[in-house]
């Protein structure tokens, strides 16, 4: 296995939308595993292919504590199917390190993929489940998070993010 680099806040890539899988194979595989490694190393809840620079509709995740427990899970052409209920809560993301900002999510989800071993599955999901869920998933097409916030919020971050950008060049 090999840890991948995570793209950063602005890479253009992380802005683009992923194409369904459509062949999973050993390389592919070999991927997923790439994912999870570098997902628990960062360390994350969840990691989704274009943070790491593939256009492909496949996230990794494990909401548990302490974010090792070895049983992550990895869900390939993810699609919200239902979500129900509001929570706020903080969220930040492996893309802009540092940045935390309230976001508003559904509190709970309904999720249809399918797993490393091309078997269908709907997964459920509630509060920290369900707000991973839809961040890897907006991911997937080139949302994140801070595009949840609102607008006076968003330009003013994203001032704040450029003008770091800017000195880290320096």
């Amino acid at each position: 296995m090999a840890k991948l680099s995570i793209l950063l806040y602005p890479s253009p890539v992380i802005r683009k939308k992923s194409v369904p899988v459509t062949s999973i194979d050993g390389e592919f595989q070999r991927f997923i595993d790439d994912m999870i490694e570098t997902m628990y190393a960062a360390p994350g809840m969840g990691l989704a292919a274009p943070q790491v620079g593939a256009l492909t509709r496949v996230i990794v995740l494990d909401p548990s504590d302490d974010r090792t427990s070895g049983r992550p899970m990895t869900l390939i052409n993810p699609v919200l199917v239902a979500g129900e209920g509001q929570i706020v809560d903080e969220e930040g993301c492996l893309c802009i390190p540092d940045v935390n900002e309230p976001v508003s999510r559904f509190k709970q989800v309904v999720v249809k993929a399918y797993d490393r071993n091309e078997k269908e599955i709907i997964l459920e999901g509630a509060d920290l489940l369900a707000r991973i869920l839809q961040h890897e998933i907006d991911h997937l097409d080139g949302i994140l998070f801070i595009d949840r916030l609102s607008t006076a919020k968003r330009l003013l971050l994203k001032r704040r993010l450029k003008k770091a950008a800017t000195k880290q060049g320096d």
